[in-house]
């Protein structure tokens, strides 16, 4: 399912996770759960992966994760307002101590002027409070090279909150 690459990222993920005592929880929308399949995909990662929100709908981002309506209302769901939201959200709602959101436009269509294909937000937090964002913006590729691309960022976030919050590499 992922290449040599993408698995060796995982790993590192989940052996910085296992090593640093940290378990993860992830809140996707575009992705539509990518990230904590790619998280899951590595044997024995049911150790520091405690669970997966697929929050698609608004309705299942505002149910789930508790994310205020007025929020969306305001900033929209691919915001990064809402992407904040629902890590901080996934954190109150789950046993973990780390977490990843993503929300964005997957495409092929649904972009608009402001915010188009290849839009994506990202939120990570963690048990000490500090939730970062991240805005990447792919372009108009392929969806499945903007899933996979958010999967590969979302990574990259999780070891840098773990490594005491450093940028997206």
């Amino acid at each position: 399912m992922f290449d040599r690459e993408v698995i060796f990222e995982i790993k590192d993920t989940l052996d910085m996770a296992r090593e640093k005592g940290f378990m993860i929880a992830t809140a996707e929308s575009c992705t539509g759960g990518l990230i904590a399949a790619a998280l899951t995909s590595v044997a024995g990662s049911s150790d520091v992966v405690e669970r997966g929100f697929v929050t698609y709908s608004n309705d299942a981002k505002i149910e789930m994760l508790g994310v205020d309506e007025d929020l969306i209302r305001l900033h929209g769901a691919v915001s990064e307002h809402v992407a904040r939201a629902m890590c901080e959200g996934a954190l109150k709602n789950s046993h973990a101590n780390l977490t990843v959101s993503v929300t964005g436009v997957a495409g092929p269509g649904g972009g608009t002027e402001k915010k188009p294909v290849g839009t994506v937000h990202f939120g990570v937090t963690s048990e000490d409070g500090v939730t970062n964002h991240a805005l990447l913006q792919f372009g108009d590729l392929d969806r499945d090279e903007i899933q996979l691309k958010s999967v590969r960022a979302a990574l990259s976030l999780l070891r840098g909150q773990m490594d005491g919050g450093r940028a997206l590499a």
